[in-house]
């Protein structure tokens, strides 16, 4: 018997790295499994690589009119759901001279907007008592030079949080923030050079990055009746970087 048996859930950016990764614990533990994903190859890849209870819709969840597409499709096929892991978004880094009206755009209408968006056109499918996760990063309290917008952008998912937590009450609906620390994902080693990502993991107490599945048992966690008792949190699952 798994921790998800019969749930429904929708998780942005679910063809690669940790909410990939999620997505597949989520489906081994009951799970039925909606992702999305900008690139169609990509996302076709992911699909196939779950192989069960999945269903992939191509589109960017900063997009209202994909959304609406995402949930007109879950409405279709399974009419509710039980969890949102909002996992989309971008990590573009620069420094306070550098910053750009594009650059803040595109961050925060991602990040920001997108994690909205994606929570508030979820409503009429929520369930009594379902759970919403929503993706920030440990960067919330370090203040990495060159991340100021980024850590802006998901440091609001936690106002997100304690907010909606309050306006959800009525409905049982919990609301979580999971901050992930230094992560081997696709993107992460794209945006950073070897040397980068060894001075990341000179970070971290134990010396080593984290991985995908370690994030994906935190969401886990966070979704399932594990946490039950768990609301308006910040979980930051970095190995304790965010703590020296």
């Amino acid at each position: 018997m798994g921790k998800l048996d019969g749930k429904v859930a929708v998780i942005t950016g679910g063809s690669s790295g940790m909410a990939l990764a999620t997505a597949q614990r989520f489906v081994e533990e009951g799970a039925y499994v909606f992702i999305t994903g900008r690139t169609k190859a990509t996302l076709d890849e992911a699909v196939k690589l779950i192989g069960r209870n999945v269903t992939g819709v191509q589109g960017d969840a900063a997009n209202l009119d994909d959304l609406d597409r995402l949930y007109d499709t879950v409405k279709r096929e399974k009419g509710k759901v039980d969890i949102i892991f909002a996992s989309a978004g971008t990590g573009e880094s620069a420094m306070l001279g550098d910053v750009t009206e594009e650059h803040f755009d595109n961050v925060f209408g991602l990040n920001t907007r997108g994690t909205l968006f994606t929570v508030q056109k979820a409503l009429p499918l929520l369930t009594e008592g379902a759970s919403i996760v929503l993706n920030g990063s440990m960067v919330v309290v370090k203040g990495f030079p060159s991340f100021g917008v980024y850590s802006a952008s998901k440091a609001a998912l936690h106002a997100f949080a304690r907010t909606w937590l309050n306006e959800l009450k009525d409905r049982r609906i919990r609301v979580n923030v999971l901050h992930p620390g230094q992560v081997r994902t696709p993107i992460q080693e794209k945006l950073f050079d070897e040397a980068t990502i060894r001075q990341f993991e000179s970070m971290i107490p134990r010396g080593q990055m984290g991985t995908s599945e370690e994030i994906a048992k935190a969401a886990l966690f966070l979704a399932s009746d594990d946490s039950t008792y768990v609301n308006g949190v910040q979980l930051f699952v970095d190995g304790g970087t965010s703590a020296i």
